[in-house]
């Protein structure tokens, strides 16, 4: 299995528009898919990488004019402004867990492998999902499934891995499986346990908040006229994306200046998000629920 397959390669990097000398972030590196293609793209630009996985670095692209920076990119502005760099001519983030590390067992991402739930995006942070599990309390645990797995049982849930854990630790997938299969509506079982895990990924990992923190940095690096691409894989990530790209902040709604203009950041060069043709859902089942997005900065 590969490392990682990017979704939309070919619409994200035309979203780019790159320039030859220009200077671009890949924020979310992974098998270095994305930033092999801009490369090829780059005579004397520079691009910079980050990736918060450190198995990422197991894909390190050797060239002069590209850097890796093992780094969380929430982190963006503080590791570009150490470097150097005060403004970019674009940036690209593609927000999908990688195969790697829905593959990987020892990870913990996956329902379909009996193994711990870890869940961690990077193996330096303290919690687990495991450790979620075993401190959050009902209420906390109710919340994020609500909000994160959009549940429609949330508090059931919640109170089920509540007693259970009174009587012993939920430390694997299996474990969670069997002290939820009872919620599971018939003959969705796979989309049940998807968006389980997916609540208690966010959770661990903080990923909206750091989504949050990554497009407001993006805003201010980016020089006028620069992109921003981003590939979502599920709605809470397209809604902040959408409503950012159109308003500059999170509800979506635009702020008028005193004479009634609208005060915008962004131009939206897609005015619909972008998904994979059929061709490319065939070869890559993973892509179906990518979602590209492509904002230029105006002033």
């Amino acid at each position: 299995m590969a490392y990682h397959v990017p979704a939309l390669l070919d619409e994200s990097i035309k979203g780019l528009n790159i320039r030859p000398d220009g200077v671009y972030v890949d924020a979310t590196f992974g098998s270095g898919g994305h930033s092999r293609e801009i490369l090829k793209h780059l005579t004397t630009g520079r691009l910079i990488a980050f990736d918060i996985d450190e198995d990422a670095g197991a894909n390190i692209i050797e060239d002069e004019r590209f850097t890796f920076l093992n780094q969380n990119y929430r982190f963006l502005l503080n590791n570009l402004r150490y470097l150097g760099i005060t403004e970019v001519d674009g940036i690209i983030a593609d927000l999908g867990v990688s195969f790697h590390q829905f593959d990987e067992p020892s990870r913990g991402f996956a329902f379909r492998y009996d193994a711990e739930l870890d869940m961690r995006m990077s193996r330096g942070m303290k919690t687990k999902a495991s450790d979620l599990l075993a401190t959050m309390t009902e209420e906390e645990l109710a919340h994020i499934f609500t909000e994160y797995g959009e549940l429609p049982l949330a508090r059931k849930i919640a109170r089920a891995i509540a007693v259970a854990r009174e009587k012993a630790p939920l430390k694997t997938a299996e474990d969670l499986k069997k002290v939820t299969a009872h919620f599971v509506p018939p003959g969705h079982q796979n989309r049940f346990f998807a968006k389980l895990f997916q609540a208690l990924r966010i959770a661990v990992n903080n990923e909206l908040e750091s989504l949050k923190e990554f497009l407001l940095q993006s805003a201010e690096i980016l020089k006028k006229g620069g992109r921003l691409v981003v590939i979502t894989y599920h709605s809470l990530e397209d809604r902040l994306v959408k409503n950012f790209m159109k308003s500059g902040n999170f509800t979506g709604e635009v702020s008028r200046d005193f004479y009634g203009r609208p005060e915008l950041i962004f131009r939206l060069v897609t005015k619909k998000a972008v998904t994979p043709g059929r061709a490319e859902t065939e070869t890559n089942k993973r892509a179906r629920s990518a979602k590209l997005r492509v904002a230029e900065k105006i002033k």
